[in-house]
């Protein structure tokens, strides 16, 4: 589904948006923890899964083209998550540069 033409009811996947955040500790180092930014509502459009195997194990991952209504401060290296599910934020682009919409490509590590 192309950005310009997406409709209202095409954003039904409510989205949580994260990023990372480092916390100092007591011994000089830091933690990274996820802190959650916004709630946002967005069309997921799966694009392709891809397997690798090694270790004596297989590992999924895949990929989605997530569009949601323009806003600052969306960026790569943040993430979106519904539940258990985690999308790594790796592109984030305005298609037509008219501040109406964001589509991100996510990857999806399986488990």
């Amino acid at each position: 589904m192309r950005a310009s033409f997406l409709d209202p009811g095409a954003f039904r996947s409510e989205l949580a948006l994260e990023e990372s955040v480092a916390t100092p500790d007591a011994f000089g180092g830091y933690t990274e923890g996820w802190v959650e930014r916004a709630t946002l509502f967005a069309h997921v459009e799966p694009l392709a899964v891809q397997s690798s195997f090694g270790a004596g194990q297989t590992l999924e991952t895949a990929t989605h083209r997530v569009t949601v209504r323009w806003r600052e401060g969306i960026r790569s290296g943040m993430r979106f998550r519904r539940a258990q599910r985690v999308l790594d934020i790796v592109t984030v682009h305005d298609p037509d540069e008219t501040q109406r919409y964001l589509v991100c490509r996510t990857r999806e590590q399986g488990k």
